[in-house]
């Protein structure tokens, strides 16, 4: 199967053969090895080591593998032992046998250190930033976020934050991340992810890693420079998400929320795993965005705010109506309303006030319309335009769920007239989500397509979004 681990013997490490490729660094002779010893084809060394077949493929004609961020992912989904990471030049995972009563068991999740995900984080920005090829060919695993979950909640308290510097972060250093979020964070609801996520990037990579790398702080001071780290790595993330380069937003995510856990802001990595589970459910994965949902349930719920509850809640129903489950997507989306009438509104972090009545009506919306409720659907979905126009991204996604449900209901005159509205905001955007839900609009019409309106509205869509691939 071809999400199975990798089966390599762990005595085939030692041979010589393959001692020899990986002091090397040779990772095209690596796969090969693997392939002969194991039958696996390139798709399915991929799968286990998160990069593309097509990429794999190259690997294996001759292109080089430097990055010690996509080495440490090879190693890891190769199952490599300690002798074969540190052959490659790697740290290993276990520098000496553990004793005693905290003997490491196989299968538990290895801690890492905040030093080590700024680290990560720090090489992740730049290769960004310079669009590393190997980047952009990291594939989404859902299997990637089930261990970043676990750390979340079984890693020990991190080490102090604390770093000696010549030049020290102070205040106005964490207030103007903030505040650079906070624009960002606008512009990506008002013209969507494609328009500001090189800027944001490259703003990390230029002005948040010097800080979190060179420069002196204190523990407490530490942690709110890590918690504005990971607010806007968790926006990049989603950024990254919305221009459907969803290898790139897990790992953004991902790191993000190790940030947030060093940095002990329970609330903001509630909104992680809230992120990522919309993610996993929207790719097809609902089992691993039905996980991450209730893990930010119950990290919401140690938070303390009632918002992000409800927030989890609704991310925990999408998933469950994605599965078909009515009755606990119905229970769910029952605790969620719960939940958003306790909250004080007035206490909560900046970056939830997107989540509002609107909001919450269009989750409605979509896990109806997805469970096949459609008359519940469109009074959700026509809700959900209640809103604030300046969520233009969000407002062209309800547009199109609207659409959708009238284009099931078998009311083409009427998604067409709608789903037009949708395309004149989302010709303001850089959002493959938006253009992806026209697009399935389009699909849904396609067996009315001899009817004039539709006719029209479907070649609009390709006149002003190009023709299909």
């Amino acid at each position: 199967m071809l999400l199975d681990p990798l089966r390599v013997p762990e005595d085939a490490w030692s041979h010589g053969e393959v001692l020899t490729v990986l002091a090397a660094r040779d990772i095209g002779g690596l796969f090969r090895w693997i392939t002969s010893l194991t039958g696996a084809s390139q798709s399915r060394i991929g799968a286990a080591v998160g990069l593309e077949q097509g990429y794999v493929s190259r690997i294996m004609a001759g292109r080089k593998v430097t990055s010690i961020d996509v080495l440490e992912r090879i190693a890891d989904g190769c199952r490599m032992p300690d002798q074969a990471r540190t052959t490659m030049g790697l740290v290993p995972r276990q520098a000496a046998p553990p004793t005693g009563p905290d003997r490491r068991t196989p299968g538990e999740p290895v801690h890492r250190t905040w030093q080590e995900d700024v680290r990560s984080a720090a090489e992740l920005w730049r290769g960004d930033v310079n669009r590393r090829d190997v980047l952009r060919q990291v594939a989404f695993s859902s299997a990637g976020y089930t261990l970043p979950a676990l750390r979340w909640f079984t890693a020990p308290d991190p080490a102090p934050v604390t770093q000696s510097g010549r030049n020290t972060v102070g205040q106005p250093e964490i207030d103007t991340i903030r505040a650079m979020t906070a624009t960002y964070r606008q512009l990506d609801n008002q013209y969507g992810g494609g328009h500001a996520r090189d800027t944001v990037s490259r703003y990390l990579h230029q002005e948040v890693a010097p800080l979190l790398t060179d420069c002196r702080y204190d523990h407490h001071t530490g942690q709110r420079l890590l918690s504005a780290a990971a607010e806007l790595a968790q926006l990049a993330g989603w950024q990254a998400y919305d221009t459907a380069e969803h290898g790139i937003a897990q790992r953004y995510l991902t790191l993000a929320l190790n940030f947030a856990h060093a940095a002990g802001d329970d609330s903001l990595g509630a909104e992680i795993l809230a992120a990522m589970s919309h993610q996993a459910t929207y790719l097809g994965h609902t089992a691993t965005g039905l996980d991450l949902a209730r893990a930010a349930g119950q990290t919401a719920r140690r938070a303390g705010i009632p918002v992000l509850t409800a927030e989890a809640h609704v991310m925990e129903a999408h998933a469950l109506a994605k599965a078909n489950d009515e009755r606990a997507c119905a229970a769910a989306l029952h605790q969620a309303e719960q939940a958003l009438d306790r909250a004080d509104r007035s206490t909560e972090p900046q970056w939830l006030s997107y989540f509002d009545e609107a909001y919450l009506s269009a989750k409605f919306g979509h896990c109806f319309h997805a469970l096949g409720r459609n008359t519940h659907a469109e009074r959700f979905a026509a809700r959900s335009l209640r809103m604030d126009n300046r969520y233009v991204r969000g407002k062209a996604f309800n547009l199109a769920l609207l659409a959708s449900v009238h284009a099931q209901q078998g009311d083409p005159d009427r998604a067409c007239a709608i789903g037009a509205e949708a395309l004149t905001l989302t010709t303001q955007l850089r959002s493959a989500r938006a253009v992806g839900y026209l697009r399935n609009l389009q699909t849904q019409l396609a067996p009315h397509r001899r009817l004039p309106a539709v006719r029209h509205f479907t070649g609009h869509i390709d006149a002003t979004l190009g023709p299909r691939r």
